[in-house]
């Protein structure tokens, strides 16, 4: 007998840096996370609104969770290495050494974090001039883009802004790390930073917002050489970043990603055959993926430009190369939930109970509401509980990052069932702000009708059958809970030369899990909180504009 000699497997390394930890998975070629590790990160937060995190913190915790994923590997198996990490903002000094981003002085403080609201002045003030890159933002720059933060630091920090040498997405600051070049993601730079696939960096736009000073050596400081994600960087991984991250050296090193579009990445391109679901024999442009952790973000693409009012881009081959991708989100969703968990005063005995029954907080709310529903669907119990959840402000499609969030409907009541109503309440207004976002996508020319959903949120079912029922659009879960790092991974496979496309890499690496259907029954009610959803922003608007008349 004759034995075919196998061949050995071969993996891809994912690293994600989250809001408040960094991941690392190994991949192998079929998308299967054959390794998982995660770290803690130290944010700041040393006023309201303000939020930073050290470069030199992440990437100790990068190479502590990637040693760990590749413990007993043989090394020849290793192929390629993949960054995600959130749009945060990371100064360095000419030496490449970290530089405050903080009047305290602290320099191991160097980077400002994408939910830092800092620079609000900068962003209205940039929003004012109605530049045509706005066009490309929906309408409206985020504050938690670059360009208001880079402006907040020239105004506010002149010694750092002096002695800047360069100015890094996380995501390329990671590929710097691994690499020693400077390149930038085309990613990163044009969701972020206003960069154009075409025209590149417009003079015109940094001159008006006093900004020039950046257009100095080609742009030299926030990048003048610029990759698609998943394209190989330099001549791959440095012998010290291998030492540091106990990888091979040589290593083919990707293009990096932000964390939400490698999620989109990780489950938008899956094989759906056999699943009975309306996006089976059709473009990849009737999906959105749905990345959904302590924000969330909806990625849907096209093959023309659609412009969104409200929602970012339209970006080219900012996530799948060839494409135009436009991007909606909720600047606070996972950090939400907790919040309003949290901060009840029946939270203590809810970890109790919890504790004592060996399950999540989450896990026990869960089987809390289906305890008190009765004979009504769970949905059913907040008739009389509204939220509108724009506590960190709107993102999409409004653009105003000035709204609050609300409650209509509390009682004097104290105890665990009301804060199970609250968690519910809080869990449908954040589906029905997808809703929202789905809507202006699709009134602007978006054809969508499935949800793939991936991220924390997607592992709890009560927050999964929300938005399948409150949109009416079936929801995909995937295989692998984390998305987010096989769209790294997806990265790494495609820089190795493993892959002949980014495409190629995501139908075989992106596995469907599950199918949630939405509850047709329950569409009367859902379309009446919706209307209720819509009013309470109205009449947030109205008081605003009553006190304002003082």
């Amino acid at each position: 007998m004759h034995s075919k000699k196998q061949t050995p497997e071969k993996y891809y390394v994912g690293i994600d840096v989250g809001s408040a930890s960094v991941r690392a998975a190994l991949v192998d070629g079929f998308g299967t996370v054959v390794a998982h590790a995660d770290q803690p990160i130290q944010v700041w937060e040393p006023q309201p609104d303000h939020y930073e995190l050290s470069s030199a913190d992440i990437w100790a915790a990068c190479c502590s969770v990637a040693k760990e994923v590749v413990r007993g590997v043989d090394a020849s198996q290793i192929r390629g290495l993949g960054f995600d990490a959130t749009c945060s903002l990371v100064v360095v000094d000419k030496q490449f050494q970290p530089l405050a981003v903080n009047c305290e002085g602290q320099n191991h403080r160097n980077v400002i974090m994408w939910m830092d609201h800092r620079a609000v002045s900068q962003v209205e003030r940039i929003n004012a001039t109605r530049h045509r890159v706005l066009n490309y933002v929906g309408g409206a720059m985020s504050v938690e883009m670059q360009p208001p933060k880079l402006l907040w630091i020239k105004e506010n920090l002149p010694e750092s802004w002096e002695k800047a040498g360069c100015f890094f997405d996380l995501p390329d600051f990671l590929s710097w790390k691994a690499t020693g070049v400077t390149a930038r993601s085309l990613c990163t730079v044009v969701c972020k930073w206003t960069y154009t696939s075409d025209r590149g960096w417009d003079d015109s736009f940094w001159k008006m917002i006093g900004l020039e000073d950046l257009m100095k050596d080609k742009y030299e400081k926030i990048g003048n050489h610029v990759l698609s994600p998943g394209e190989a960087v330099g001549k791959g991984l440095t012998p010290e970043a291998a030492e540091e991250l106990g990888l091979p050296k040589g290593i083919a090193v990707a293009a990096s990603l932000i964390d939400a579009h490698a999620g989109g990445l990780g489950v938008i391109g899956a094989d759906v055959k056999g699943h009975n679901l309306p996006c089976e024999n059709q473009p990849i442009t009737s999906r959105v993926a749905l990345i959904c952790g302590t924000s969330s973000c909806h990625m849907g693409v096209s093959e023309k430009p659609i412009f969104v009012p409200g929602v970012w881009g339209p970006y080219f081959s900012a996530m799948v190369p060839g494409l135009w991708l436009n991007e909606g989100g909720q600047s606070a969703t996972g950090k939400l939930i907790d919040h309003v968990v949290r901060g009840h005063v029946a939270f203590p005995e809810l970890e109790a109970k919890a504790a004592a029954s060996a399950h999540s907080i989450y896990t026990y709310l869960n089987s809390h509401l289906d305890l008190i529903k009765k004979s009504l669907p769970v949905g059913f119990l907040t008739v009389d509980l509204h939220v509108w959840p724009d506590f960190h402000g709107n993102r999409s499609p409004l653009t105003d990052l000035t709204l609050k969030g609300m409650v209509v409907g509390l009682t004097l009541s104290r105890g665990l069932d009301e804060l199970a109503l609250i968690y519910l309440a809080t869990i449908q207004a954040i589906a029905l702000g997808t809703r929202h976002i789905l809507e202006a996508m699709q009134a602007a020319g978006h054809d969508i009708n499935t949800l793939f959903l991936c991220g924390g949120l997607s592992k709890n079912p009560l927050f999964v059958q929300m938005h399948a029922d409150i949109t009416g659009k079936p929801v995909v879960l995937s295989r692998e809970v984390e998305s987010v790092l096989v769209g790294a991974a997806i990265l790494g496979a495609c820089a190795s030369g493993d892959f002949a496309s980014i495409q190629e890499a995501m139908a075989k690496m992106g596995k469907i899990g599950r199918v949630v259907q939405p509850n047709h029954e329950h569409k009367r009610f859902y379309d009446k909180k919706y209307e209720v959803f819509l009013k309470l922003v109205e009449h947030q608007r109205e008081y605003r504009s009553i006190m304002n008349s003082l």
